[in-house]
């Protein structure tokens, strides 16, 4: 009953919110407000168009790593009894010296593995951003992001979406949203993720006291919720302001409607499948047998 409950209030809390955005765009004053601020904050003039083809492959390495990353993460979290543990060898990439290699579960060994990937193609794409200026379509560059945020809020929650052409130029909740999960985000769940991995000194007792590992739990778990929350917002607005444009626009790097994305994106699925599938303790022990110590 309790999780029928929960859905059937999320449920009425969005029809209510719905009709509220429909009755506040009937007024005048808020009518205004919308023709004065569209729901795009001002873009600097060098800010360049498209998406280039590097951005397509890291949108999916993207994807692919953080849905396997998520999966294994809650495994750690809720697991009782891990189907097994992984020793790091001493002195190695998993376990720096002056650690005394940590006893892990195989998801988290799995978990760090991904996370390692995941940081490294995000170190990338931060790269590739300010060395072809696309950091510009993701940070916001003027004070009217704030109003243009709200009118696109209203226009959203009012199931009329904001009209624009991401190939040129993102709306303010987007660039917002894009530039939070780039620069703020992804470093939180990096920087409270590595607290209690095998990676942390042990020894230091100053910095223990200062970033307490209680902090970093506090942390990590908001972050992760965040992700999987912004990824379903993501791919729902993906799918339902122009799927077959849109689906173009990060797959196949072309400003064009054909089915084209949509069949990448599906065969991007399979492969996902396939990885999650792979990801079992039977396929990933003999792997983490030659990266340390597997025991029962």
């Amino acid at each position: 009953m309790k999780p029928a409950l929960i859905i059937g209030s999320l449920v009425v809390l969005a029809a209510l919110v719905v009709l509220g955005a429909r009755w506040l765009r009937t007024l005048e004053p808020i009518q205004e407000f919308i023709a004065t601020y569209d729901g795009h904050s001002t873009q600097l003039e060098a800010a360049p168009e498209g998406m280039p083809w590097w951005m397509g492959w890291q949108h999916f390495f993207n994807m692919f790593l953080i849905v396997l990353i998520i999966r294994t993460g809650l495994q750690v979290r809720t697991e009782r009894k891990p189907p097994g543990y992984w020793t790091a060898k001493k002195g190695s990439f998993f376990s720096p010296k002056g650690n005394t290699p940590k006893k892990v579960s195989l998801s988290q060994w799995l978990h760090q593995v991904l996370d390692v990937l995941w940081v490294l193609n995000g170190l990338i794409f931060i790269i590739l951003l300010v060395v072809t200026g696309h950091w510009m379509r993701i940070v916001p560059t003027d004070w009217d992001v704030f109003p243009n945020m709200l009118s696109g809020a209203i226009q959203y929650a009012s199931l009329d979406w904001p009209t624009e052409n991401g190939w040129v130029h993102y709306n303010a909740l987007q660039t917002v949203a894009y530039g939070f999960t780039v620069f703020i985000a992804a470093p939180l769940a990096i920087l409270s993720g590595i607290r209690f991995s095998t990676w942390w000194p042990q020894n230091a007792e100053k910095l223990n006291k200062v970033y307490p590992v209680e902090w970093a739990r506090a942390t990590h778990f908001p972050v992760m919720l965040y992700f999987v929350g912004f990824t379903i917002v993501h791919v729902f607005l993906v799918f339902f302001t122009g799927a077959l444009a849109n689906l173009n626009h990060m797959y196949t790097s072309r400003d064009v409607v054909d089915w084209w994305g949509l069949v990448i994106f599906l065969a991007s699925l399979v492969v996902i499948a396939a990885a999650w599938f792979l990801t079992k303790p039977l396929f990933t022990t003999p792997i983490a047998a030659r990266m340390g110590k597997v025991s029962k």
